[in-house]
């Protein structure tokens, strides 16, 4: 962590990591514990600059600080394709790549505006620390649980995305997100939505507004709730 960069503002991204998973039930000093003794570094982006590409080595796991990062696959004509946008403070990006064996990378990340990133060397995630920290073992146990989760969301996804019709796919997306009450809990809007299930976002709106004519749900705003959810289950 040298360099005026982190010395200058080095706290207030203390505090950010904070809400990252990553560093879950540690406390400030515990986190800089363990960026000094992982060796680890942030490091400034400018708009449009790579975190890393396609050819590199993955050797770093990467946490995002500040700004919004892009995780990009170009088209055969050059065009470049979004994977997934990185906003939220804390989130990782990249750390599959660290725990496969694959030697470079099969997409690249760029900033999306000025950013800020934490670098932590592979190796920190791989070894035992030879000064048996606690927050060391906290740290592994986090990722592994950060990885287990993804593996999980990824398997729900896929059995979503496999289902037969929209409506199915809906249905099954609501149901896995419903609270008791009904209200479904999605922080994707309609747009973020339509590319989960790998729609159109129109044919997306006229399915779900058929639902809602049909009784099965209701619209308020931003919010969902299914108001059938005996007719919601029988649709597989």
């Amino acid at each position: 962590m040298k360099g005026n960069f982190y010395l200058t503002k080095g706290d207030t991204m203390l505090e950010k990591l904070k809400s990252s998973p990553l560093f879950s039930g540690m406390e400030l000093n515990d986190i800089k514990s363990c960026l000094s003794c992982s060796g680890s570094s942030f490091k400034k982006y400018e708009k449009e600059q790579h975190i890393f590409m396609l050819q590199d080595e993955p050797s770093r796991l990467f946490i995002l600080v500040e700004g919004s990062i892009n995780i990009c696959r170009d088209s055969i004509d050059g065009k470049r394709n979004i994977i997934t946008t990185i906003n939220q403070a804390g989130d990782l990006f990249g750390e599959v790549f660290l725990f496969i064996n694959k030697k470079t990378y099969d997409n690249y990340a760029v900033a999306a505006t000025d950013v800020v990133v934490l670098k932590m060397p592979k190796e920190y995630l791989y070894n035992n620390c030879p000064k048996s920290c606690g927050f060391h073992t906290l740290l592994i146990s986090n990722m592994l649980s950060i990885l287990a989760n993804k593996a999980y969301f990824l398997s729900q996804k896929l059995n979503i995305v496999s289902s037969q019709t929209l409506r199915q796919k809906v249905s099954k997306l609501f149901l896995n997100n419903a609270s008791p009450e009904g209200e479904v809990n999605l922080t994707m809007n309609r747009e973020e939505l339509a590319d989960f299930l790998n729609v159109a976002r129109p044919s997306l709106s006229r399915e779900l507004m058929k639902m809602q004519e049909e009784g099965l749900i209701e619209i308020k705003k931003r919010k969902i709730f299914i108001q059938d959810l005996e007719k919601i289950q029988n649709i597989f």
